[in-house]
């Protein structure tokens, strides 16, 4: 009877340490589920905010698959920002100014970094790493709601961001917010709130009427060879 129950405690402990193993998360388990919940999005929209020094710029964020992009900004008011996965647009109120850049699909994926094709390529090009570990903490220091917080790291030197954290919501899996340091130490963020997601956005969404009044110049960034 005793080594009987000696066999079967042995047992139960195996058993109770495979369970813990199956609960144990890493970074790179929970940026795959984020990156394959963002995936089951055809579309997305959300306010953003975006701070960069002491510039804050505010807006609405629109998103569609495969690679639709705009941001419609109240602060600067007017101001916007197009991607229809050929051509970027971005809009100018200040300077009555359209800048027209033709994007070729290799460079355009960089402009969506809270969408699936954005998060596939931190997966490719990043390590991720726990900033205090798995358990959530408060998104900053004045909020009461909680994050998982992932640093990524590039495994590259080709890429423009030297790391990136992420702010996951962990029960929605949806990213708050993303903190970029460039290669000159600069630091951009973007906060995401008032989510919403599939609800039928239409390419019409994606159609900007620009002003008649504003000057256009083209590629403004490069020339594309493509």
């Amino acid at each position: 009877m005793r080594k009987q129950f000696f066999f079967v405690l042995f047992q139960a402990a195996v058993f109770a340490g495979g369970l813990y193993a199956q609960q144990i998360v890493t970074a790179e388990n929970l940026l795959g589920r984020v990156s394959e919940k963002y995936a089951q999005f055809n579309d997305y929209e959300a306010r953003i905010t975006v701070r960069s020094g002491n510039a804050e710029m505010h807006g609405t964020v629109v998103h569609m698959r495969p690679n639709f992009l705009r941001i419609d900004f109240s602060t600067p008011a007017e101001q916007v920002i197009v991607f229809n996965g050929n051509m970027l647009t971005v809009y100018l109120p200040e300077y009555r100014a359209i800048l027209n850049q033709s994007v070729g699909s290799n460079r355009a994926s960089g402009a969506n970094l809270a969408t699936a094709q954005g998060l596939s390529l931190l997966r490719r090009n990043f390590a991720a790493a726990f900033i205090t570990g798995p358990d959530p903490v408060p998104l900053d220091d004045s909020s009461n709601e909680k994050v998982v917080k992932l640093r990524l790291t590039r495994r590259y030197g080709s890429e423009g961001f030297r790391e990136i954290i992420l702010n996951v919501n962990p029960e929605s899996l949806l990213i708050r917010r993303i903190q970029g340091t460039t290669i000159a130490n600069g630091v951009v963020q973007f906060d995401f709130s008032d989510i919403k997601t599939n609800q039928g956005i239409s390419e019409r969404r994606f159609i900007y009427d620009s002003p008649a009044s504003a000057n256009i110049y083209n590629n403004f960034l490069f020339r594309d060879t493509e």
